[in-house]
């Protein structure tokens, strides 16, 4: 039986950080990103791509205060949806064609998902993603006078606004997710998926926040009996003491040690920290399975075991 995995796309999957920040130069990145997912698929793995969205949907929602006074600007849900829509397309427009050109003609789907959070997570007040673009310090203390978002310094890059990330508690779509599984490449959950909560009628209804893909990613492992989570990032290897001259590159972790990791602070709580803890919740929840976290680049080595961070219940 065929091995299943879900992906978890970072940014860089998405559009480089040297590339202009356009709907163009994004496309070319998924291209590229594309012809490892594909090379993954030839390898004979099921799959499902969960991607993030955090440059994007802020630029969604800059462009929509910019353009305040001609149209009004979209709830923050709906520019989350916005990007689930538009990121979904590169990536199953370039996917479809990375496969068909390997002799596999599979169909591609993009699935507009919400995900219920809780609307008494307490995420919502410690606001913690960055999305959108990163700026100066300075930049950063007059967007946070003028406008009132929340500031923080993401990871040695910059400034980024930041908002609420409560955690993933129900797939709304998981049914049919489930359906599409053995006709086609799912990408589901995207930016995390569409944060909506229940209210006591039964309805839906969107709130202003970014859910973490990572864990976005995990709950979807778990929901469709994923064999591995694989999360994809920009370095090859999970590291403590980031940065610093005694840096060390990690080849696995045991979930006591990730905890022990945790615990000293050693993840970055923008960058890494949340695909640690994603990876520690896969495994505490499948002790006989594992996750790896790993670059872009190195995927399928990782996948073979060659490097990349295995993260297993012992």
């Amino acid at each position: 039986m065929p091995e299943r995995i879900v992906i978890a796309l970072g940014g860089n999957a998405l559009q480089s950080g040297n590339s202009a920040p356009t709907a163009e130069a994004q496309l070319e990145v998924v291209k590229q990103t594309s012809e490892r997912i594909a090379e993954i698929s030839r390898r004979g793995y099921e799959m499902a791509v969960v991607h993030g969205n955090g440059p994007q949907v802020g630029r969604i929602v800059l462009a929509g205060e910019a353009a305040r006074d001609v149209v009004p600007p979209m709830p923050f849900d709906v520019c989350g949806a916005m990007s689930q829509g538009y990121i979904g397309y590169h990536i199953q427009q370039s996917l479809k064609y990375a496969l068909s050109s390997r002799g596999r003609n599979y169909p591609v789907v993009t699935l507009a998902t919400q995900v219920v959070v809780d609307r008494n997570d307490p995420a919502f007040q410690n606001p913690t993603k960055p999305i959108g673009a990163f700026y100066s310090q300075e930049e950063a203390r007059k967007l946070e006078q003028e406008k009132g978002y929340i500031m923080r310094e993401d990871a040695g890059r910059g400034w980024r606004r930041v908002v609420a990330s409560p955690m993933p508690r129900r797939i709304v779509e998981i049914g049919a997710i489930r359906l599409l599984w053995d006709h086609a490449v799912v990408i589901a959950c995207g930016g995390g998926g569409i944060p909506v909560v229940e209210n006591a009628d039964g309805t839906l209804e969107g709130v202003a926040a970014v859910i973490d893909k990572d864990f976005a990613a995990e709950l979807l492992a778990e929901e469709v009996g994923a064999d591995a989570l694989l999360i994809l990032t920009e370095v090859e290897k999970v590291a403590i003491r980031f940065g610093k001259p005694d840096q060390e590159n990690l080849s696995h972790l045991n979930l006591a040690q990730a905890a022990q990791y945790v615990r000293e602070g050693q993840f970055g709580v923008g960058s890494m920290l949340p695909k640690v803890e994603a990876a520690m919740k896969f495994v505490r929840a499948n002790p006989d399975k594992r996750a790896i976290i790993t670059s872009l680049d190195r995927c399928l080595d990782a996948l073979d075991g060659k490097t990349g961070t295995v993260l297993t219940f012992a």
